[in-house]
């Protein structure tokens, strides 16, 4: 009997052995179509197949964040280390066997920090409770990817059960819009030059059943893009590469490790060595800043500010503040950054920058 596995497999070996230019574009990008149907066919039949536990977590602070890796690779100690978490740490796999939630504190902001158990090969259709920690991940705001720097190959495996858990690490949703209409057949609008030809868009289309359409594509894309546009089901977060266990490899290895991963920092949790780099790359990719809060009539409050994203509008600060707030709001003033004069007097709509004083006056 033929399983969705032997039909995936079969479909993978297709597309590996097919070698990608203009002629084969059209056949790739149809295996690729009929390859994602196959897997949602499968990841649905998989969920209807008993009751799973799951985890629960519930978010806290300013944001969150997950730890991902293989067993072993160090997460328990680094969370430790960074937190005030006390997680189990053991040198064998499979030590955290629930989700350890621990809070860092850093330059005011306080930073939900999640130690999940340890991806391996197959988590996202199921093994060793990958799916659970993969759903956790999708309400995660960053994910920090922890590479044990004497296996730098296990990242693009993590990476491909990300990717099958329709996650999508430092990507953004391409700039491509999907109508379905009831005729005329499928209308393509591009206002850049395209790598993909029409005849195959729209043969990718219609294997998803779109047979009416009107398609604006406002960015090249790949195939696998134009798929996760018309599966439209996908989670874009940012991600943080970070080598651990530095200290168990020589300073050339760690070199050639960094470059053919594209790591962005290097660390050892168990020797403390990064952790306050590690602190500040966390804070900056979660794209904070700092805003103080002034009360009319008193001196600003300069100890603790509000932590907010970078580009929020004082609508943004509003609505975090109280639900009311936007509805009550009459002006406001602020001094700093973002104002062409202390105190200026601005509206809902105005963005802030770091480091500004905000006076909101209410009716």
């Amino acid at each position: 009997m033929v399983t969705y596995t032997d039909k995936i497999k079969e479909l993978e070996d297709k597309i590996t052995n097919t070698k990608y230019n203009k002629r084969t574009q059209h056949a790739i990008g149809l295996y690729k179509a009929q390859l994602a149907k196959l897997k949602e066919k499968q990841e649905s039949r998989g969920k209807g197949g008993g009751k799973s536990e799951g985890y629960s977590v519930r978010k806290t602070g300013d944001g969150t964040v997950l730890l991902l890796g293989f067993p072993s690779v160090g997460k328990s100690t680094l969370l430790n280390e960074i937190t005030n978490a006390n997680s189990e740490v053991g040198a064998y796999d499979f030590t955290t066997l629930n989700v350890i939630p621990g809070l860092m504190e850093y330059k005011h902001a306080k930073i939900q920090i999640l130690d999940v158990p340890g991806v391996v090969r197959g988590a996202a259709s199921g093994k060793g409770r990958g799916r659970e920690v993969l759903s956790v991940m999708r309400n995660a705001d960053l994910v920090l990817i922890i590479i044990d720097a004497n296996y730098p190959e296990h990242l693009p495996i993590l990476l491909n059960e990300v990717r099958d858990a329709h996650i999508r690490i430092n990507q953004k949703r391409p700039d491509v819009k999907i109508k379905k209409t009831m005729k005329d057949g499928i209308r393509i609008g591009a206002t850049v030059k395209l790598s993909l030809n029409q005849i195959t868009i729209k043969a990718v289309l219609n294997e998803f059943k779109i047979n009416n359409a009107d398609v604006v594509i406002r960015e090249d894309i790949s195939v696998d893009e134009l798929i996760d546009c018309i599966e439209d089901n996908k989670k874009y977060l940012p991600g943080i590469i970070a080598i651990n266990k530095a200290d168990t490899v020589s300073d050339k290895k760690l070199k050639v490790v960094v470059k053919k991963i594209n790591a962005e920092i290097t660390i050892s949790a168990k020797e403390k060595r990064g952790i306050n780099e590690i602190k500040d790359l966390i804070f900056k990719k979660l794209n904070f800043m700092r805003i103080w809060m002034k009360e009319p009539g008193k001196e600003a409050d300069m100890n603790e500010p509000l932590i907010i994203t970078n580009d929020s509008t004082i609508k943004d600060v509003c609505q975090k503040l109280h639900k009311d707030m936007v509805r009550l709001f009459k002006f406001a003033r602020v001094t700093g950054p973002s104002a062409k004069f202390p105190g200026q007097k601005l509206s809902l709509n105005h963005t802030l920058k770091d480091n500004d004083v905000l006076e909101i006056h209410l009716t």
